[in-house]
């Protein structure tokens, strides 16, 4: 192979580095496009387990008599292991090679997934649910190191983009396939379908994958820098996952808050002094990685955020199964899956500066269609706003992770690529989080008064309390035995205020998506990205 070297943004003089194949590329083995296929079939399995789950919340819940903040836990189990483990685990991929990380993922997420399936208690679900949740944040990065150090500079945007394309298509047919699944099978199926997947993602890649090293990889752990990082992680994004319940003004929420701020200084204060850094901060010197950092937090408040709030408004205002509501997001998916390679194909053309910018626009765009969405607006007009919003996501969503992978150091691509993973979650919490409590507060400011202007009966502030929590997920709160015309203005109630809440909350979004236009316009094409150019058979 071709050795190229690539600038360390560690520090001015420190030595390039290059990478160190262990053999030579022959056959299947190396070739880039089998790998890019090898690393999709396992990246499909973790984005479509990021949403297939929730159709079968509800049925584990009767099944194993479970309450509903144990199925909570369900959920955020696996999302604080993943979101705390992500850097860590690319960390892990540089340091031993990151097909092995690769594999090693993939085959304990497929464990961990059939020992759920095998579970008879919730406790057993949430745990191997967690396991899936690390086992996940090896895969992730390990993907991303994978690509970049198989593909030449000019053919990485496209690469990326059908990757980017594989976690679009598997997260918006999740809500689809776990549907079938929970209605004709059992809610079982819903996790043991990883194990054939993951039985496939571990044979491609133990024909396929080749593995990389760069030659002044990390040969050290930052163990005092993982444990200060995971800490100031969970802290975080625990807080924003127990807001809506604690409350924002609640001493908790802020000491969780406070306790991560001061993780973070300690981390980034070690982080100069350690010989072999978790994070070395000379990374941030490169403006334009930090701001497809910033880019990608910003890009998941506004999507993840805004579109939480859409689920609950076509299931429970437009009345629509799980199903139906993932049939009508189809043209976001569409669009995801057609843009992601055109938008990688122009990045590689323009560089992602302009793309993305333009990406953001038509996001910003979109989400202030959503906010004009009614009781009654029809499904055409809903699908020319979702189908924007995803022609805005594409170029995103491929632009910002080449930003971040190609402008680090190669030695640092999982690291790097766990940094891109991490700051989508942090920002889809962060989204939800703080668009909720803008729909929580609107609408504990606006159902007093469109429940009295509508000549309801007063409400105790107990029941105010309890009507409010249903009118924010878009349920009316209907008493059982009320004549049918007091249950229809309930109901009119409740989703007027829904949708003013929601409205606001997407206007919110649209000026998140507004800001990281600006951002946008800080990037430019990665200055590493040759570092993986390499490999043959292109």
């Amino acid at each position: 192979m071709t050795s190229q070297t690539t600038v360390d943004t560690t520090g001015p003089g420190d030595k390039a580095s290059a990478l160190s194949d262990p053999a030579p590329a022959r056959g299947m083995r190396g070739h880039p496009w089998l790998t890019l296929i090898t690393v999709a079939v396992g990246v499909m399995m973790v984005a479509l387990d990021g949403t297939i789950v929730a159709i079968a919340n509800p049925a584990i819940q009767k099944d194993l008599g479970a309450s509903f903040a144990d199925v909570q836990w369900i959920t955020n189990g696996y999302f604080l292991a993943l979101a705390v483990s992500l850097i860590t685990a690319g960390k892990l991929g540089d340091r031993f090679g990151h097909r092995q990380t690769f594999l090693i993922g993939v085959t304990g997420f497929a464990a961990a997934s059939g020992a759920i399936g095998l579970s008879n208690s919730i406790a057993m679900v949430v745990t191997f649910r967690v396991l899936q949740g690390l086992f996940g944040a090896l895969l992730m990065p390990a993907a991303l190191g994978l690509l970049r150090a198989t593909f030449p500079a000019e053919k990485l945007n496209m690469a990326i983009g059908i990757w980017g394309m594989v976690i679009g298509a598997s997260t918006a047919g999740g809500p689809i396939l776990g549907g079938v699944l929970v209605e004709h099978v059992n809610w079982q199926s819903v996790f043991f379908i990883n194990v054939p997947v993951g039985a496939l993602a571990l044979v491609l890649g133990l024909l396929i994958l080749l593995d990389h090293r760069a030659e002044n990889a990390p040969r050290s752990f930052d163990a005092l820098g993982i444990v200060l990082l995971s800490g100031a992680m969970f802290c975080l994004v625990w807080a924003l996952i127990k807001a809506p319940s604690w409350g924002w003004g609640d001493g908790t929420t802020w000491t969780f808050i406070a306790a991560s701020v001061l993780a973070f200084a300690a981390f980034a204060f070690w982080e100069t002094r350690v010989k072999e850094p978790l994070i070395p901060l000379g990374l941030f010197r490169s403006v334009p990685l930090s701001a497809g950092v910033v880019l990608m937090v910003l890009m998941a408040i506004a999507f993840m955020g805004g579109l939480f709030f859409v689920t609950f408004y076509l299931q429970n205002v437009h009345g629509m199964s799980p199903i139906d509501a993932g049939l009508h997001l189809l043209p976001l998916t569409g669009m995801m899956i057609v843009g992601s390679p055109a938008a990688g194909a122009m990045i590689t053309k323009l560089g992602p500066r302009i793309p993305l910018a333009g990406g953001m626009v038509a996001t910003a765009v979109a989400m202030y269609g959503m906010s004009t969405l009614k009781t009654g607006t029809g499904s055409l007009t809903m699908s020319l706003w979702f189908a924007l919003l995803g022609l805005g996501l594409a170029p995103v969503m491929v632009g910002a992770t080449e930003v971040i992978v190609g402008n680090a150091p190669m030695e640092l691509s999982g690291v790097a690529g766990g940094l891109q993973q991490a700051a989508m979650q942090i920002g889809g919490s962060l989204g939800t989080a703080v668009l909720g409590a803008v729909m929580a507060s609107k609408v504990d400011n606006d159902l007093a008064g469109n429940w009295k202007d509508a000549g309801l009966p007063p409400l105790t502030p107990a029941q105010a309390h309890q009507a409010s929590e249903a009118v924010q997920v878009g349920v009316a709160p209907v008493p059982k035995g009320v004549p049918a015309e007091v249950a229809a203005k309930i109901t009119s109630v409740a989703h007027d205020t829904f949708i003013s809440g929601m409205s606001l909350a997407s206007l919110v979004a649209a000026g998140v998506a507004a800001v990281a236009v600006l951002v946008a316009l800080l990037t430019k094409r990665g200055i590493n990205a040759e570092a993986g150019a390499g490999v043959g058979h292109i």
